[in-house]
């Protein structure tokens, strides 16, 4: 099982969950962060670190996010791997818990 950044971390990319990652399983986009499922241990250390609760358990992801498991093994694949906490993105307070935000991750 792996863990999978879901849709609230879009426009928001905090990093508080790279942090605490043991193997660096984390890959970052322009405006989205995404776990490699591959790499991922199931060690649960990101999930309680989100301050927006964007990271679920495979089994816990929402029915309405399930293209996220999908995205996030997709994305790993191409994007960097991000291993140190950065500043989240300038509005993300104002991006948090804003629904439907799929349309606007930057690929």
């Amino acid at each position: 099982m792996t863990f999978v950044v879901g849709e609230n971390c879009i426009k928001c990319k905090h990093t508080d969950c790279v942090e605490v990652c043991p193997v660096d399983c984390f890959y970052e986009g322009p405006n989205f962060l995404v776990i490699h499922p591959d790499e991922c241990i199931d060690c649960a250390l990101c999930e309680p670190e989100c301050p927006v609760d964007a990271i679920y358990a495979e089994d816990e992801l929402p029915e309405n996010q399930q293209e996220f498991l999908e995205l996030n093994a997709d994305l790993a694949d191409k994007w960097q791997n991000i291993t140190e906490q950065k500043e989240p993105l300038p509005d993300a307070t104002d991006w948090a818990d804003k629904p439907d935000k799929r349309k606007l991750l930057e690929m």
